[in-house]
Protein backbone atom coordinates (compact mmCIF):
# COMPACT_ATOMS: atom_id res chain seq x y z
CA UNK A 1 0.00 0.00 0.00
CA UNK A 2 1.19 3.83 -0.84
CA UNK A 3 1.99 6.14 1.70
CA UNK A 4 0.58 9.74 1.28
CA UNK A 5 1.47 13.03 3.07
CA UNK A 6 0.04 15.71 3.54
CA UNK A 7 0.47 19.55 5.11
CA UNK A 8 -1.39 21.15 7.59
CA UNK A 9 -1.32 24.10 9.79
CA UNK A 10 -0.71 24.37 12.97
CA UNK A 11 -3.69 24.73 14.41
CA UNK A 12 -4.90 21.72 12.54
CA UNK A 13 -2.57 19.90 13.71
CA UNK A 14 -3.10 20.96 17.45
CA UNK A 15 -7.20 20.15 16.92
CA UNK A 16 -6.12 16.51 15.33
CA UNK A 17 -4.07 16.17 18.71
CA UNK A 18 -7.46 17.58 21.07
CA UNK A 19 -9.38 14.73 19.17
CA UNK A 20 -6.75 12.15 19.33
CA UNK A 21 -9.18 9.06 19.18
CA UNK A 22 -9.71 9.77 16.16
CA UNK A 23 -8.17 7.83 13.03
CA UNK A 24 -7.98 10.30 11.05
CA UNK A 25 -5.90 8.46 7.93
CA UNK A 26 -8.74 6.76 7.77
CA UNK A 27 -10.97 9.33 7.54
CA UNK A 28 -8.97 11.03 5.32
CA UNK A 29 -8.78 7.30 3.23
CA UNK A 30 -12.54 6.89 2.92
CA UNK A 31 -12.79 10.49 2.29
CA UNK A 32 -10.38 10.35 -0.79
CA UNK A 33 -12.44 7.13 -2.23
CA UNK A 34 -15.38 8.84 -2.06
CA UNK A 35 -14.54 11.51 -3.96
CA UNK A 36 -12.48 9.67 -6.46
CA UNK A 37 -15.70 7.76 -7.05
CA UNK A 38 -17.92 10.38 -7.09
CA UNK A 39 -15.75 11.87 -10.22
CA UNK A 40 -15.92 8.40 -11.50
CA UNK A 41 -20.10 8.54 -11.72
CA UNK A 42 -19.32 12.10 -13.14
CA UNK A 43 -17.11 10.97 -15.76
CA UNK A 44 -19.80 8.65 -17.12
CA UNK A 45 -22.79 10.94 -16.75
CA UNK A 46 -20.55 13.12 -18.70
CA UNK A 47 -19.90 10.56 -21.27
CA UNK A 48 -23.77 9.42 -21.24
CA UNK A 49 -24.95 13.27 -21.85
CA UNK A 50 -22.43 13.70 -24.58
CA UNK A 51 -23.63 10.76 -26.39
CA UNK A 52 -26.96 11.41 -25.89
CA UNK A 53 -26.50 15.32 -27.01
CA UNK A 54 -24.43 14.13 -30.39
CA UNK A 55 -27.58 12.73 -31.35
CA UNK A 56 -30.05 15.42 -30.53
CA UNK A 57 -31.22 17.51 -34.01
CA UNK A 58 -32.08 20.02 -31.71
CA UNK A 59 -30.61 23.51 -33.17
CA UNK A 60 -29.69 26.91 -31.46
CA UNK A 61 -32.20 27.89 -33.81
CA UNK A 62 -35.08 26.30 -31.73
CA UNK A 63 -33.45 27.04 -28.57
CA UNK A 64 -33.87 30.58 -29.33
CA UNK A 65 -37.51 30.14 -30.66
CA UNK A 66 -38.60 28.28 -27.33
CA UNK A 67 -36.63 30.50 -25.08
CA UNK A 68 -38.69 33.86 -26.50
CA UNK A 69 -42.12 31.71 -25.94
CA UNK A 70 -40.85 31.36 -22.53
CA UNK A 71 -39.97 34.54 -21.78
CA UNK A 72 -43.40 35.92 -23.41
CA UNK A 73 -45.32 33.17 -21.35
CA UNK A 74 -43.77 34.13 -18.05
CA UNK A 75 -44.31 37.67 -19.09
CA UNK A 76 -47.86 37.29 -19.63
CA UNK A 77 -48.25 35.79 -16.42
CA UNK A 78 -46.86 38.25 -14.44
CA UNK A 79 -48.75 40.52 -15.82
CA UNK A 80 -52.14 38.66 -15.34
CA UNK A 81 -51.11 39.01 -11.78
CA UNK A 82 -50.33 42.05 -11.56
CA UNK A 83 -47.15 41.80 -10.60
CA UNK A 84 -45.33 44.11 -13.02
Amino acid sequence: MGTATITVSDEVKAEFKRFSWVNWSELAREDLLADIQKQELLEQLHKRAKEIVSKSKFTVKDAEFFSEKVKKSMHDDLVKKKLI
